[in-house]
């Protein structure tokens, strides 16, 4: 199977909201009048981002999702996306799953695939991805403010606690990393969440490299700092409730770096005023997406741990690096 047949067979579908898709040299966007653009780029690389024996389907949704996440930390609508992707050779059965998660995925978001690329390498996945967000509501990292609350979304830590296991770093009962597997290879953009925090959240990012981590990244956008209760983060990971096992629980210590620091979580990390609390619980139940209240902001620069006593929890944990 050749290069065209393979975009033909498993990638190339009718646009109905984008003005050209698959087929030109360039896909044509015409975002609504008063929009902006939302655009952006993530990349999976096999044994960096994904075992070798991955599930195909999972991959193809995980490979959409990921960039997806980005753009409900926009609080932008997806509208399409490109595919560049490298593989060693032609498996139709390998094709066959992918394109099946990946489009699956896609139509659930109204999100169409547009244009892209192929070719022979090893096997590297990216995407790009659009959406649009009116002028001016973009949900940005650079402005939390002194006395906002900090939230994250859904559970955390699940992901990373599942790749521990799998790198045979810890034994977990096989119910509880098949639970926590789904979470690592099938994450959940929050898109609607995204939508709904417009108007109301002062920053937002995705939890993509761990919660510190990326929560860093909004603080130092910002200008500013935030207090974290480690006593409610240590509560977000799912695998809690559904390891009940008395001879093999859970260590606090680990729990405490999954969920601080795990990475591939995919919820989003938000601000907003203690004004606004109401706004934020009405728009956690308009996207059915729970959110948990963790820390506040600080006027001076830092990132600080406490426990339930408020007093102070060292802050040991490193967030995932790329080049680390």
């Amino acid at each position: 199977m050749g290069e065209f047949d393979l975009i033909a067979r498993y990638f190339t579908r009718p646009v109905h909201k984008a003005a050209l898709g698959v087929g030109d040299d360039c896909a044509l966007l015409a975002p609504a009048p008063g929009m902006q653009l939302a655009v952006s780029s993530d990349m999976l690389v096999e044994g960096r981002h994904f075992f070798a024996d991955v599930d195909p389907e999972a991959l193809g949704h995980k490979a959409l999702a990921v960039n997806l996440s980005d753009l409900a930390a926009c609080g932008a609508k997806p509208l399409a996306f490109t595919l560049a992707l490298s593989l060693p050779r032609v498996d139709e059965a390998w094709l066959a799953g992918f394109s099946r998660g990946l489009l699956a995925l896609a139509d659930a978001h109204g999100c169409e695939l547009v244009g892209g690329d192929t070719t022979q390498g090893p096997l590297n996945i990216c995407i790009t991805v659009f959406g649009e967000v009116p002028t001016g509501q973009a949900l940005l990292r650079s402005r939390a403010q002194p006395g906002d609350d900090i939230y994250v979304s859904g559970t955390l830590g699940d992901a990373r606690l599942a790749l521990e296991a799998l790198l045979g770093h810890i034994a977990l009962p096989a119910e509880v990393l098949a639970r926590a597997r789904l979470r690592l290879e099938r994450p959940t953009p929050r898109v609607a969440l995204g939508l709904a925090l417009r108007g109301v959240a002062t920053s937002a990012m995705d939890v993509s490299d761990g919660l510190l981590g990326d929560l860093s990244h909004i603080l130092q956008a910002s200008g500013a700092g935030a207090c974290i209760d480690t006593s409610k983060t240590i509560h977000l990971i799912a695998a809690k409730a559904y390891s009940t096992s008395a001879t093999s629980p859970l260590d606090p210590e680990l729990v405490h770096q999954c969920t601080l620091a795990g990475g591939d979580d995919y919820e989003l990390a938000f601000t907003a005023p203690r004004a606004r609390r109401d706004a934020v619980a009405a728009s956690a139940q308009a996207s059915g997406t729970p959110v948990t209240r963790i820390g506040t902001v600080l006027a001076e620069p830092g990132l600080w741990l406490v426990d339930a006593q408020g007093q102070a929890v060292e802050n040991r944990y490193a967030s995932f690096d790329h080049f680390r």
